[in-house]
């Protein structure tokens, strides 16, 4: 793929863009079961025990999926929002940039169908689950390679995305066969992670960051490369929380924190993204 689609003028997962090479097809509303969490061994002899037939209890989700022209099979990705929610603009600038690059995306949403606006105070252990029901789908489509699936999230849904990408996974009902390959993070809060990494990770921060502040990145991100974890951080200079997304060009105050769009960090973010994505389908193909 040469630099074109990737290049186009400040944008990123949150901005617009629109790269002549970029032929996105409709856009198509798809219903999918989220993960539901393992069944322990003590509930399941407990629930003999009483006469009872445990199963763990699944949600319906919904995802906005998209693909580039042609049969594929393509690599994908599975988006994830952050805590207040998908908006139309975020996965529909998702998807362009996606397809633009030749993948496959599902961009989730964890609000709308259980009618939540946002959450933005504590993350719901059903958020892993969606990525995962996510993957699952995204696994039985024809046009799409198994073998390489990656996951991208933002804020919030970033910390989902590196907890995927880690140790956490394992407690999830999903096949032991099936998972993401590599998860790439936009200002993830890494202070709240503590399991071990154990796939490839990008992870993509502003240096003035004041909700998830880069300085935890960067201590999570030593930790791991210490640990022989394949793990990048990229802090931006003079970049805040958000700096990708437009909405936000003369600054926000949401919660007590500063969000601003920063249109170098986004241009220099989406390149990196790209360059990061295609070494890692790469690198499954062989």
């Amino acid at each position: 793929m040469g630099r074109r689609a990737g290049a186009c003028r400040a944008l990123a997962v949150l901005a617009a863009c629109v790269c002549t090479n970029a032929v996105v097809l409709a856009e198509e509303l798809v219903r999918f079961e989220s993960t539901p969490l393992r069944v322990s061994q003590i509930q399941q002899r407990l629930s003999r025990e009483r006469g009872e037939t445990l199963s763990a209890a699944t949600d319906t989700i919904e995802g906005y999926l998209s693909k580039p022209e042609g049969g594929g099979p393509f690599a994908a990705i599975v988006y994830l929002h952050g805590c207040a929610g998908l908006s139309e603009n975020v996965r529909k600038n998702v998807a362009r940039l996606m397809t633009g690059w030749g993948y496959v995306s599902l961009a989730v949403d964890s609000f709308a169908p259980r009618g939540i606006k946002d959450q933005c105070t504590h993350l719901a252990p059903t958020r892993l689950g969606d990525a995962l029901g996510a993957l699952s789908y995204l696994s039985h489509l024809s046009f799409v390679d198994s073998q390489r699936i990656t996951v991208v999230g933002s804020s919030q849904g970033a910390l989902v995305a590196l907890k995927l990408a880690s140790t956490y996974e394992k407690i999830f009902d999903a096949p032991r066969d099936l998972r993401f390959i590599a998860a790439v993070a936009y200002y993830p809060p890494c202070g709240a992670i503590t399991e071990d990494l154990i796939l490839p990770a990008l992870i993509l921060i502003g240096e003035l960051d004041d909700w998830t502040p880069a300085r935890d990145c960067e201590l999570w991100t030593k930790w791991q490369v210490n640990r022989g974890a394949s793990a990048k951080l990229v802090v931006y200079p003079g970049a805040y929380h958000a700096f990708d997304a437009s909405a936000f060009a003369d600054g926000r105050e949401s919660l007590g924190h500063w969000l601003k769009y920063d249109a170098s960090a986004t241009a220099a973010s989406v390149q990196e993204m790209q360059s990061f994505l295609a070494s890692q389908f790469s690198r499954e193909r062989r």
